[in-house]
């Protein structure tokens, strides 16, 4: 159905640990890959589905040489590793300066990205962890291909601040620029709070009446909860019900809320690739 980003502006609202329990909790089979161009996390904090460590050299330094010579979406699957609790992962880079193996391949990977979800033989969504998009990180030329670009904030003043202007800026990039207060582009701009459960609802719609009204394209479209055990716990460093935490089940709703807005757009939109993509009959084919 769908390629999601999620990013953050500055600081470290939590992206990865973001990322990891929505993919956790997807209602289709879905790829979870690190794209931060700074390094992935994966690979220190998580144990692969065999029980040792992932392979760093499998995931997005391996996709590169592949890439260079074209990457038809099926073929992410060969450098994709599964963790301990089967989610499947493309592990990120090891550290920032790996990068320049990408370059000029963004756009390429955004492409395969997306494709996936119309694959005949092995489909899926993705959720690409960009982590923090200021400045002029090459993540962001994943945007296009996606269908919904997901910013994380917490709700300090100064964050909340920073989440709106980039939501705005990145609505002038993608968009072209200010849509009006009701209007909204393609791909969406989504806004998703790490928040106290106890105000959270008044949070999300607050903030959402500030995106509105700055006209900065963007709506909120739920709130992760401020869970640092269940973090710990997703992160495999912590024992307990990782169902039962305040994280995992505010990532339900949030997927819950998204596939209630967006999934009959985006299953239409798949449908009517796959349509584009069959050739046309012959006259008479059949008799």
């Amino acid at each position: 159905m769908a390629l999601i980003a999620l990013a953050a502006d500055k600081g470290s609202p939590g992206v990865t640990t973001a990322a990891v329990a929505l993919a956790a909790v997807w209602p289709r089979r879905v790829l979870l890959a690190e794209t931060d161009p700074a390094g992935g996390d994966l690979v220190y904090r998580s144990a692969a589905a065999h029980g040792g460590p992932l392979n760093p050299n499998t995931g997005m330094l391996s996709i590169a040489a592949t890439a260079r010579r074209g990457l038809v979406p099926e073929q992410l699957w060969d450098h994709v590793q599964p963790l301990s609790g089967a989610l499947e992962v493309l592990v990120g880079l090891g550290i920032a300066e790996q990068a320049a193996g990408l370059a000029g391949l963004w756009p390429t990977l955004g492409h395969a990205f997306a494709a996936l979800a119309d694959s005949p033989h092995a489909p899926a969504d993705v959720i690409a962890d960009c982590g923090r998009i200021s400045g002029d990180t090459p993540a962001v030329e994943l945007f296009p291909h996606a269908s919904l670009v997901l910013l994380l904030s917490r709700t300090e003043p100064e964050a909340l601040a920073r989440v709106r202007d980039r939501a705005a800026a990145l609505a002038g990039k993608l968009h072209g620029g200010s849509r009006g207060a009701a209007a909204l582009g393609n791909p969406v701009i989504g806004v998703v709070l790490i928040a106290d459960t106890g105000n959270a609802a008044k949070l999300a719609s607050q903030v959402n009446d500030m995106l509105v009204h700055a006209q900065t394209g963007a709506r909120v479209v739920g709130t992760l909860a401020d869970d640092p055990a269940g973090a710990e716990q997703l992160a495999g460093r912590r024992r307990g019900r990782l169902d039962k935490s305040l994280l995992i089940r505010s990532a339900r709703k949030v997927t819950a809320d998204v596939y209630q807005q967006y999934g009959a757009a985006w299953a239409a939109q798949a449908q009517q690739a796959q349509q584009a993509q069959q050739p046309p009959q012959a006259h008479g084919a059949g008799r």
